[in-house]
C-alpha cells in the first residue's frame, strides 16, 4: 500500500483551475520566441537546482548553480558542495531533456539510474542502490528524529507498487500526480542519501509526463528552497513519524498547489520584468554604443549574477583580449564593478545598473496567497506531531 491521492476540496479545485490559467499565459507568451527567453530559462533551472539543494543544506549562490549548468566551474562553491550541485544538475537534466519523448519508460531501473546521475560522486552513498537498513529523519535544529522510514525489506516492493501506480492510466491532474510522486518516494526513503532532491526531481519529471508546458519553468524547488520549514512540517504532518500511507495526504495536496500557485504569479512577474530590464538594457546600450555581444552579461549582472571574463569570451565567442576590453569599458561607465584580482576577478552589477533594477522592481506586484491558513495551520499542526525519539 501506498499514499493514495485525496479527493480535491472545492478551494483545492479553483487553485488548480487558477493555476493553469496563470500557466496558459506563460504558454502563450514562451510561444513567441524572444532573444531574453534563454537568459530566463537558465535563470530558473539555476534558482530550481539552487533551491532543493539547499534544503539538504548545500547552498551556493545563483551563478554557481549557473556554472553547474554551463558546464563551468564555481567562483565560490566549496568541491564537496559543488559535487552535490553538479550531480543534481546531471539527473534534472536528464529529466527535462528525456521524460517527455515517446520511448521513455518510468520504472524503478529509471529511479535507479536517475539517483546514481545524483550520487555518483560519492561512491559511499551507494548511488544506485536501495539502501539495505533502516533509515531515519532528523531534525536539524532539535537533533530529534522526526520520522521513520518503512524495513529496507518492503523498499523493494513499495517503488514497485509505487512505479505501477505512476504508469497506470489515470485522470488525475498532472499537478496533483507530481505532488503525490513526491510525496510517496520521500516517504519510502528508498535510498541512504539524496531522497529529498530524488522526490524533487521526479516531481518535475511527473509534470514533464504530463504534458505541462515548460516543466523547466513549472518546477517548485526554488519555492519550497525558500520554504524548508513550512516543507518540512507538512512531511511532519502527513508522516506522524513513520510510514504510514493509510494518512490522509489533503495538506499536502494544498501545500504543493499552494506551491504551484505562488511560483508562478513569481514567474509571470518575472516575464514582465525580464521585458522591461531588456528595454532598458537596449536604451543603455545604445546611448553608450554598445555592442550587442554584451547584453546577456549585462542581464546576467542586473539579476545578480557574477560575471566572469572566461564565461564571456566562451558565451560571446570572442577573443579574451576583447573580452578585457569590453568588461574594462563597461566598469568605466559604471554598468559593472570589478571585484578581485586575477584569477579571482570578476564583475558585478554597478550603480547604473543597480539603479536600473531598482527601477524595474518598483512596481513590482504582491503576491496572492491562495490558502492563506496554511501556514498557521502547519505551525499549530507540527506541534502535536511527537518525535520518534520522544
Amino acid at each position: 500500500m501506498i499514499y493514495s491521492t485525496p479527493p480535491m476540496s472545492e478551494q483545492d479545485a479553483a487553485v488548480l483551475e487558477d493555476i493553469h490559467g496563470l500557466r496558459a499565459k506563460l504558454a502563450y507568451h514562451l510561444r513567441t520566441p524572444r532573444r531574453w527567453e534563454g537568459s530566463l530559462r537558465r535563470n530558473m533551472l539555476a534558482r530550481a537546482i539552487r533551491g532543493s539543494n539547499s534544503i539538504e543544506g548545500y547552498h551556493v549562490e545563483i551563478d554557481d548553480a549557473a556554472a553547474a549548468l554551463d558546464d563551468e566551474d564555481p567562483l565560490s562553491a566549496d568541491r564537496t558542495t559543488f559535487a552535490e550541485i553538479r550531480g543534481y544538475r546531471q539527473a534534472l537534466g536528464y529529466v527535462l531533456a528525456m521524460a517527455s519523448g515517446p520511448h521513455f519508460a518510468l520504472d524503478s531501473s529509471t529511479i535507479r539510474s536517475l539517483h546514481y546521475m545524483m550520487l555518483s560522486h560519492a561512491l559511499d552513498k551507494s548511488p544506485g542502490q536501495y539502501r539495505n537498513g533502516p533509515i531515519y529523519v532528523h531534525d536539524g535544529s532539535t537533533g530529534t528524529t522526526v520520522y521513520e522510514g518503512p524495513g529496507a525489506e518492503a523498499v523493494p516492493g513499495l517503488m514497485e507498487e509505487f512505479m505501477a501506480d505512476l504508469n497506470r492510466d489515470s485522470k488525475i491532474d498532472p499537478l496533483i500526480r507530481g505532488a503525490m510522486a513526491h510525496l510517496n518516494l520521500v516517504m519510502i526513503h528508498a535510498f541512504r542519501d539524496g531522497n529529498g532532491r530524488m522526490a524533487r526531481a521526479l516531481q518535475t519529471l511527473v509534470l514533464s509526463r504530463g504534458g505541462i508546458t515548460e516543466p523547466a519553468f513549472s518546477s517548485i524547488e526554488e519555492w519550497l528552497g525558500r520554504n524548508t520549514d513550512d516543507y518540512y512540517r507538512v512531511l511532519k504532518i502527513i508522516g506522524q513519524g513513520s510510514w504510514q500511507p493509510e494518512n490522509d495526504a489533503s495538506l499536502w495536496v494544498a501545500f504543493n498547489l499552494r506551491a504551484h500557485h505562488i511560483q508562478a504569479q513569481t514567474l509571470d512577474r518575472r516575464l514582465v520584468e525580464a521585458q522591461s530590464t531588456w528595454q532598458a538594457l537596449d536604451d543603455l546600450m545604445r546611448d553608450h554604443g554598445l555592442p550587442e555581444r554584451i547584453a546577456t552579461e549585462l542581464y546576467d549582472a542586473t539579476v545578480g549574477f557574477r560575471i566572469r571574463r572566461a564565461s564571456y569570451v566562451k558565451r560571446a565567442e570572442v577573443e579574451e583580449r576583447t573580452a578585457t576590453r569590453d568588461l574594462a569599458r563597461l566598469a568605466d561607465l559604471g554598468l559593472l564593478t570589478a571585484v578581485g584580482q586575477t584569477k579571482g576577478r570578476h564583475y558585478v552589477a554597478g550603480p547604473l545598473l543597480r539603479t536600473l533594477r531598482a527601477d524595474v522592481v518598483s512596481n513590482r506586484p504582491t503576491i496572492d496567497d491562495p490558502y492563506p491558513w496554511i501556514h498557521a495551520a502547519l505551525h499549530t499542526n507540527a506541534r502535536t506531531v511527537p518525535n520518534v525519539s520522544s
